[in-house]
């Protein structure tokens, strides 16, 4: 009997004859996340994938941790493995469960007293050559538990705890599912370039994406002396956060303050905002086609503020000839923050450092630009070159997940 991890993916299996380049892709995104602790042998089998520790002291804890944030993962569960004789499944069963009992996990105590503890048995038989179906075996393990096991008694309605057992090629037998993100393995969808700010919002948009299998880069737009080095440090680590699902960002940060100068000093201030956008996202472009990725990302959501009006952003769209992804669009901001909370961005994202979209701000901003107005007053400015300068000052960071252990 040795201890090990199956883990569970969900759509991947209605890929058809694409289905093993998800599954293999799958399977490189979990060793990459289990990497460093320790050696592992990672298999698939029958719509499973099985990771086996080859050390003894194999830190479990950790690996669920991590395991958590491997976007394709639907659930998983430590297990047993044993044979698959009837037998040997009854043995090790009520071995597994006198040891969760011994631990107390499922101990209950009333009045001093300890009272009974509720449980059911579920099987699937992966393995069709099994002489017993799975209710026979569900039948045979409980009968068999119950009398080595005096504390237990059954209740199909309402356990305290469930008993799985799958039998496949090896039988495994395990209680605990623990449930993941699931969504597409990074990698299978592409790449794409996300805008990130340093606010609540953008650090969402690129999980959202990155949990439909795109490959993430980012850029931001840091315009010091405006905007402070903490900001910029805001920013990268708010890429570090996204890299724990991602695996790997490389966030190119892009000089702004020319730019940001020259359309305030030469355009009307209604349209501060909108032509600062615009500019953003030619210069993300260029970046983006440079680097291999297909579409952009924004944090943005209809209506949440002036740049984010239909108008706008039809405007805002028509700078830039790739596709430009907004998962948020028809969110609310509460809906964000419950995701930024849960995704560990949320106290990074709020703290008050200023970004380049905070410094220059218009007081009565254009809700509804015309997109002649706006390029009209493009126009007046040196655009194109000062758009070159800045993609060649650019920063370049590669940021890798990195864990301490655990």
């Amino acid at each position: 009997m040795k201890k090990i991890i199956l883990v569970r993916y969900g759509e991947i299996i209605l890929k058809g004859q694409n289905r093993p380049v998800f599954e293999a892709k799958l399977a490189n995104n979990i060793k990459w996340a289990l990497y460093g602790l320790g050696g592992i042998n990672v298999t698939r089998s029958q719509g499973r994938i099985y990771i086996e520790p080859l050390k003894e002291d194999y830190d479990f804890d950790a690996a669920f941790k991590r395991l958590k944030k491997v976007f394709g993962i639907v659930s998983f569960s430590p297990v047993w493995e044993v044979g698959s004789d009837i037998d040997e499944i009854k043995k090790h069963s009520v071995d597994i469960v006198k040891d969760m009992l011994e631990r107390g996990v499922f101990q209950k105590q009333k009045t001093g007293e300890r009272q009974k503890v509720k449980f059911k048995v579920e099987t699937k038989r992966g393995n069709k050559r099994f002489p017993m179906k799975s209710p026979e075996i569900s039948a045979e393990i409980g009968g068999y538990l119950l009398g080595n096991i005096p504390l237990l008694t059954v209740d199909v309605n309402d356990p305290d705890f469930i008993l799985y057992v799958e039998v496949r090629e090896h039988t495994y037998i395990y209680s605990e599912i623990i449930p993941a993100n699931g969504g597409l393995p990074v990698g299978t969808s592409g790449k794409a370039l996300l805008l990130l700010s340093g606010g609540i919002d953008s650090p969402v948009a690129g999980w959202m994406m990155a949990k439909r299998g795109i490959e993430i880069d980012a850029i931001h737009f840091h315009s010091y002396p405006y905007t402070s080095e903490r900001a910029k440090e805001k920013v990268i680590e708010l890429a570090r956060i996204l890299s724990e699902y991602c695996q790997k960002i490389n966030l190119y940060i892009v000089p702004f303050t020319e730019i940001q100068l020259a359309i305030n000093d030469n355009c009307p201030h209604e349209q501060l905002t909108i032509i600062m956008r615009r500019a953003m996202m030619k210069i993300a472009e260029q970046i983006a086609k440079s680097t291999g990725s297909l579409a952009l990302i924004t944090g943005e959501s209809l209506g949440q503020v002036a740049s984010q009006t239909i108008q706008s952003l039809a405007v805002t769209n028509a700078a830039v000839e790739m596709p430009v992804f907004r998962p948020l669009i028809g969110m609310d901001k509460n809906e964000v923050i419950d995701i930024a909370r849960r995704i560990d961005t949320y106290e990074t994202s709020i703290l008050p450092y200023e970004d380049c979209c905070t410094v220059f701000v218009a007081k009565h901003p254009n809700t509804r630009p015309q997109l002649k107005k706006i390029q009209d007053s493009e126009s007046k400015l040196n655009l194109d070159e000062m758009i070159k300068t800045a993609i060649e000052n650019t920063e370049k960071i590669e940021i890798t997940r990195k864990y301490t252990g655990n």
